[in-house]
């Protein structure tokens, strides 16, 4: 994955400086001019990856011409961001260490607690017939056991904080994970999102006479909306079809709406026959052409629009981009006839 956009903020004549800086730059390493080593140079150029100019410096002392195999590791730890199931995995580990710490740390507490029970129970028995020079001892001892089950709970006490705290990032990171899954405008899964259903799907068995279907959708002459009325209301006419495909496959038990990209969009049925799939795109192909947008001020509608569908059935045998080639034959062969139809294959 790359980095992200927000990290850039300067302006395009910084930037220029700075793209001119790195070129430079590159021309006098081994490395190949391509975006990965590009990022990297530029951020380094920029001083907004402190990190990676500490790391790319150290890297400079021993290989004064940076190779290819130098930058990739450089990008993917400083520059690349953590892809969603690395950065699970990782909440998961880190809960997994904070739970065996608290338990060990809960442990102590009780049996230093136990054992100061234990010893004052001892020295209230044998302190009336010690003698006098034994006394003191007796007492520095029994401060001291005091202090460490103080500490003990202590410790107990701040790892337990450290969990609350763990467990609050950790959900943090599952609503932000699931977060970069969602496409923004619709509200269905991106095309990440459906990459990672994708992949889910095809890996699970389908049950016996069932199979696993895919429809992808894609908004018929979509060009001319935002020609003729502007991306505003575009967007519009994106969210409305979006809301149709979530609202078309919602008595489906198992399912997957996504926006595939721009005006195309996705349903992935798990365990389906491709006749049901063909009812279902032709569901959404129907109620597509109900969609009215009006116009805000004058209320009149403004736009109509068609859609037009392809379906396919995952075959024995067929890896994940099988499917979706199927697809999308069947989806051009629905362009081809004339649009505002579906075709499955």
């Amino acid at each position: 994955m790359t980095s992200s956009p927000a990290r850039y903020q300067e302006t395009k004549e910084h930037s220029a400086e700075i793209v001119r800086q790195v070129l430079a730059l590159m021309g006098q390493h081994d490395a190949a001019f391509h975006p990965l080593n590009f990022a990297v140079w530029y951020e380094y150029v920029a001083g907004i990856n402190s990190r990676l100019t500490q790391a790319l410096n150290l890297a400079l002392q021993t290989e004064p011409r940076l190779s290819d195999a130098t930058l990739a590791g450089l990008h993917q730890e400083f520059v690349a961001e953590p892809d969603a199931q690395s950065m699970q995995q990782v909440s998961l580990q880190l809960q997994r260490v904070m739970t065996g710490v608290w338990g060990s740390a809960s442990r102590a507490g009780e049996r230093a607690g136990a054992y100061e029970g234990q010893l004052n129970e001892l020295v209230h028995e044998i302190k009336s017939d010690a003698p006098l020079a034994v006394q003191p001892l007796i007492s520095r001892i029994l401060d001291e056991t005091a202090q460490m089950g103080l500490s003990a709970r202590e410790l107990s006490s701040e790892v337990t904080l450290c969990r609350l705290e763990i467990d609050r990032l950790s959900n943090e990171l599952t609503r932000a994970l699931d977060e970069a899954l969602i496409d923004p405008l619709t509200g269905i899964l991106n095309r990440k999102g459906f990459d990672q259903s994708l992949a889910a799907m095809v890996e699970a068995l389908p049950k016996t006479g069932g199979a696993h279907c895919m429809i992808l959708f894609d908004i018929d002459l979509f060009k001319k909306v935002n020609d003729l009325y502007g991306h505003v209301m575009g967007d519009r006419v994106i969210q409305a079809v979006g809301e149709t495909l979530k609202a078309c496959a919602a008595h489906l038990a198992s399912h997957s709406v996504a926006r595939y990209g721009g005006e195309e969009f996705v349903i992935l049925l798990p365990d389906c026959s491709l006749e049901l799939a063909s009812q279902v795109a032709e569901t959404v192909r129907q109620r597509t052409k109900s969609i009215k947008i009006r116009d805000r001020r004058s209320k009149s509608v403004a736009v109509s629009i068609t859609i037009s569908g392809g379906v396919a059935a995952l075959r024995p045998g067929d890896q994940a981009n099988a499917l979706v080639e199927r697809a999308d034959r069947a989806l051009y062969q629905s362009k081809l006839a004339g649009r505002d139809r579906i075709t499955a294959c």
